[in-house]
């Protein structure tokens, strides 16, 4: 996402809401000059070490089937792909030509194309990685919350229930607005550098509202806080019940 955390820029021929901004398009000049990486946050080599660093402390092995939930240009991806047996990386998210630079530039470049099946990555801007047709072992949204309103959040748990195996773990991070802060309009979060608001893009939380948009679902809230994110996003557990 733009710089993790920041406001989504307007996508050209499509609203501009946090829910579809990115599906926007992508001319081959940008690909081509990298900017799909400024595109989805910057931080490309330490953001995606981070996400497999975390996930295999978590317990990731190479036979898992893994779920990346709005992995862009895959970011996370050429890192989760190496380690993963072939095969066992999925991606899901809003932004067609987001995924063709992921997979024509990132993993071409990387050699990795041999170890992922193209129809691997689906284009779907309402979550449903059932369509797959498989059940996951691990999910994970990094930097997708922060950009939903609480609706979208629910819709994703709801679709995200029906593809995870029983006992599979849903990681996602987002900005934490504190208790003693309930009726925080903004908050400035440390480091990073961002602010969040209650009511638009990047969108901050209560750990209590994402146990309340959970509510009713198949799924055990634990909460993990601060897992080393450089821009100060906490983690959230889903565990599949």
């Amino acid at each position: 996402m733009n710089e993790d955390d920041s406001p989504i820029p307007p996508a050209p021929e499509h609203e501009s809401t946090a829910f579809n901004a990115y599906a926007g398009g992508l001319s081959a000049e940008q690909i081509a000059s990298g900017w799909h990486r400024t595109w989805i946050g910057g931080l490309w080599e330490e953001m995606g070490r981070l996400q497999l660093d975390y996930l295999t402390a978590e317990g990731l092995d190479p036979w898992m089937t893994l779920l990346d939930v709005g992995c862009g240009c895959l970011r996370g991806g050429v890192h989760f792909i190496p380690y993963l047996v072939p095969g066992r990386y999925f991606g899901i998210d809003v932004s067609a030509p987001l995924l063709d630079a992921g997979y024509d530039v990132e993993l071409a470049a990387a050699g990795l194309q041999d170890r992922l099946p193209r129809e691997n990555l689906l284009a779907n801007g309402s979550f449903e990685a059932w369509r797959f047709g498989i059940k996951f072992d691990m999910a994970l949204a990094q930097s997708v919350f922060t950009h939903l309103p609480a609706n979208f959040i629910r819709r994703c748990l709801i679709e995200l229930a029906k593809s995870m195996a029983p006992g599979g773990r849903f990681y996602a991070t987002y900005f934490e607005c504190p208790d003693d802060r309930p009726d925080a309009i903004e908050l400035h979060h440390e480091p990073g550098g961002i602010t969040s608001y209650l009511d638009r893009d990047p969108y901050h939380y209560r750990a209590r509202d994402l146990d309340w948009l959970a509510d009713g679902l198949p799924w055990r809230v634990e909460h993990v806080g601060d897992w080393g994110h450089p821009r100060a996003q906490r983690m959230v557990r889903f565990v599949r019940v």
